[in-house]
């Protein structure tokens, strides 16, 4: 169900089925980010179904995600991403609520600026240490898995929109929330749109985001909620990004 009246355009959107988007999974691509209010959702999907098809699952335009990110003790991976180091890695598990479907995924970052995914079906979260899953990660990870553990979930609704014309999908989060024992923090304000392609190729997207002034980039969901979440990690290079944020939502 569409609560939010910025979500009612979406109504007008062409539909696209999830066996129809098997022709554009991008799993390896280009990502192009941006945050906006969720304010100026409305008039941004106005524009964007003229481009736009949007995934259907069901009568279903808002999908839930719920995902699940690992890292070591030491959060060596989130460490990685804020010391700017490339060719680096996230590991998580996700859940598609309505599909009833889940995935462990590997997302790598190539020194190229490419993201690269790989996933095996987990429709539950498994045990890092063993069976396919441990097998999937020692062969997919420089690294021994057995230093990962959970550290934070993530969820949000999603918009996903999948061009008409070229391979491009654009996917719209909202109503983020971060959780952890005892703890959990949502942002309704925020809206992170993101861009993704087999190649830079025009993208109406893009070509709307700069009409309207708004700025590619924005910092990773997993390093975000990490800086927000835990007090004795490292966050002095996200500054300048999560005051962009803290300025996003307080309009």
């Amino acid at each position: 169900m569409i609560l939010h009246p910025s979500l009612q355009p979406l109504s007008a959107f062409d539909p696209i089925t999830l066996r129809e988007m098997d022709g554009v999974k991008l799993m390896d691509r280009t990502d192009t980010k941006f945050l906006f209010h969720i304010n100026q959702l409305s008039s941004i999907l106005q524009e964007a179904s003229a481009f736009y098809r949007v995934l259907d699952v069901e009568g279903n335009r808002l999908s839930r995600y719920k995902t699940l990110y690992f890292d070591s003790g030491n959060f060596k991976l989130y460490n990685q991403h804020h010391a700017g180091k490339l060719n680096r890695y996230k590991i998580r598990h996700r859940t598609y609520v309505e599909s009833n479907l889940g995935f462990l995924e590997v997302k790598f970052k190539t020194n190229k600026g490419r993201t690269i995914k790989t996933r095996i079906k987990e429709r539950i979260v498994p045990q890092l240490n063993t069976g396919n899953a441990f097998d999937f990660l020692s062969k997919t990870l420089p690294f021994n898995p057995e230093i990962l553990e959970p550290k934070l979930w993530i969820n949000y609704s999603r918009i996903t929109l999948v061009n008409k014309l070229t391979a491009e999908r654009l996917t719209l989060d909202i109503n983020l929330e971060f959780e952890k024992t005892e703890f959990s923090k949502v942002l309704k304000q925020l809206v992170i749109a993101e861009v993704k392609q087999d190649s830079k190729v025009a993208s109406p997207f893009i070509s709307m985001m700069r009409r309207r002034h708004i700025r590619e980039g924005s910092i990773s969901k997993y390093c975000f909620g990490v800086a927000s979440t835990f007090p004795e990690v490292k966050k002095n290079n996200f500054k300048r990004k999560l005051l962009n944020i803290t300025k996003i939502i307080s309009q």
